[in-house]
């Protein structure tokens, strides 16, 4: 979803995913654009790179195609899947709630 292909001059479509990380990262620290790690590249080519996709709403069109109808499928969770631990249900006799040693030294 993101623009250019091989027969685009220069190098506009060069390492996507490593564009995507920088984004990620930049959002997630919530730092200048100016603090982005090395392993980026240039500060600067990747903002202006951004830049031009915010543009032309390449990124709009990523989040209405990813925030579409969920598929929960997988991600059901009921009694029958996850079952508690012994220890987390009391085990024998049940829970016990027991009185705490400062009431009993009194």
């Amino acid at each position: 979803m993101l623009p250019g292909k091989d027969s685009d001059p220069g190098r506009s479509a060069y390492d996507n995913r490593l564009f995507l990380e920088a984004i990620l990262w930049k959002v997630r620290v919530g730092a200048p654009w100016r603090d982005l790690p090395d392993e980026f590249g240039p500060w600067n080519s990747v903002f202006k790179r951004f830049r031009r996709r915010a543009k032309k709403g390449v990124f709009e069109r990523i989040f209405n195609a990813l925030s579409g109808e969920p598929d929960f499928e997988y991600a059901m969770i009921d009694a029958t899947i996850i079952r508690v631990h012994q220890h987390g249900m009391g085990a024998k006799g049940g829970l016990a709630i027991r009185p705490s040693g400062a009431h009993a030294a009194d």
